[in-house]
């Protein structure tokens, strides 16, 4: 096993990896900001090193800081958590070119995955379902008519380097089409410093199914259940579930197997997540894209399938075989993952502010990931995720009930919170039913 790990990131996933490193004996080393130098992570790592100030760019995404954080420190391997340099193929080579080992994908295999478009024709060409939608970049408006023309309306436009919900817009005809596309090729260049963009035929109702897939050390791919994560706000997910009250046992058949070769195609090595688009009226699903790091909500998997997704992800990188039986995998149980952020729960607009009271529910089956404690300040610098309550059942209902009980004991002051939010949709009765999809959100407003 590693001896030594960098945990290249902040917060509860950075407190999170720190926890399954300690419980194995590996030393723990954190890198913080100057404005998290006060947060759990930083006091529960056996290690810290002050990578820079606030502003991401020159601490988190720092390449050269951390690496010379993991050189002084005699880190082994670097885990990148989520978000940040986890899916930057460039951090992948240069912490393999520190002689360091890399917690996570191929370089190659982050490259061949992080452009959708090369993507979406990758896994068409492996047999995996996509949606109908261009093969190459729309160059213009012009080309995205053009395109939308052949695709049929309504289209969405997406940034082709764009992740976790950001760089997308939806347009019912010509007119709203050229008005997202100047938008969206703008944002993407802002944000991402390529501007393609793709154009792809929208689903009015659609629900948003992911699945787990670990590739092992010996080269195989295998599949850990799906989740369903259409629970959302501007496209970024707000609760997920596992298993998704919407695959029957032959379509969880297909999403995996179509998983597994999504895996297999670029040679996929350690934790990622293909993520799909299921349209319940006619039972098809489509590839959307695929994570290649942990993801936020892997706890609910952990969970159904009694894993820790952390240990696995340190055994395939130091080449050892999984704690499972691959071919033995057998789900148990409910589980929900509530993503506890500090933002208003009504427009869900962030609310940044010192911690004066944090208290956390506990019990049976209920687990707390949190970054924050009382006495510690939310930043207006980072994502507004506090933490992730993640519930577990014998069923749906039980794993329903029990979050229900969490939520109202969970005990947060100061910043803004959206836990009133998870009260309400608890007891919504779309949701309650289990046929819900990516609009419950717009539909409670």
């Amino acid at each position: 096993m590693i001896e030594s790990l960098l945990v290249a990131n902040r917060g509860e996933i950075a407190r999170r990896v720190i926890r399954t490193a300690k419980r194995l004996g590996v030393r723990a080393i954190a890198v913080h900001s100057e404005a998290d130098a006060g947060l759990p992570f930083v006091a529960e790592a056996d290690e810290a090193v002050n990578v820079g100030p606030a502003n991401p760019a020159l601490s988190y995404r720092n390449t050269e800081a951390i690496l010379s954080a993991a050189k002084a420190t005699g880190a082994q391997a670097v885990h990148p958590g989520y978000g940040f340099l986890s899916e930057n193929a460039d951090f992948a080579r240069a912490v393999e070119a520190s002689g360091l080992i890399w917690v996570g994908p191929g370089a190659e295999a982050i490259t061949a995955m992080g452009d959708k478009i090369n993507a979406r024709n990758l896994m068409a060409a492996a047999g995996v379902p996509v949606a109908p939608g261009t093969t190459d970049p729309a160059a213009t408006a012009e080309a995205a008519v053009e395109a939308a023309t052949s695709i049929g309306y309504p289209v969405m436009v997406k940034a082709a380097a764009g992740g976790g919900g950001m760089g997308m817009g939806v347009a019912a005809d010509e007119a709203a089409l050229r008005t997202e596309y100047d938008k969206v090729r703008g944002f993407a260049e802002r944000m991402f410093g390529d501007g393609s963009v793709l154009i792809e035929r929208y689903f009015p109702r659609v629900r948003h199914i992911e699945v787990q897939i670990l590739g092992l050390a010996d080269g195989r791919v295998v599949a850990l259940g799906e989740r369903e994560c259409s629970v959302q706000r501007r496209n970024q997910k707000l609760l997920e579930e596992s298993p998704s009250p919407a695959v029957s046992p032959e379509l969880r058949e297909r999403l995996l197997a179509a998983a597994v070769r999504a895996g297999e195609a670029v040679g996929y090595r350690n934790a990622g997540t293909v993520e799909c688009l299921f349209d319940p009226g006619s039972g098809d699903f489509f590839f959307l894209e695929m994570n290649t790091r942990l993801q936020v909500e892997h706890p609910v998997t952990e969970f159904v399938y009694g894993l820790d997704l952390v240990e696995e992800q340190l055994r395939v990188a130091a080449g050892l075989p999984p704690t499972f039986d691959p071919d033995g995998l057998v789900p148990r149980g409910h589980a929900i993952e509530l993503r506890v952020n500090a933002e208003d729960p009504k427009r869900f607009l962030p609310g940044p502010g010192a911690i004066t009271a944090w208290v956390e529910p506990s019990g049976e089956g209920v687990r707390v990931d949190s970054g924050y404690a009382a006495g510690t300040t939310v930043t207006p610098f980072y994502d507004s995720l506090m933490a992730k309550l993640i519930v577990y059942g014998d069923d749906r209902a039980t794993a329903i009930e029990r979050a229900r009980a969490a939520v109202a004991g969970f005990e947060i002051a100061g910043p803004k919170c959206n836990l009133p939010f998870f009260a309400e949709i608890l007891d919504n009765d779309e949701f309650i039913s289990g046929d819900y999809d990516t609009g419950i959100v717009s539909r409670m407003r």
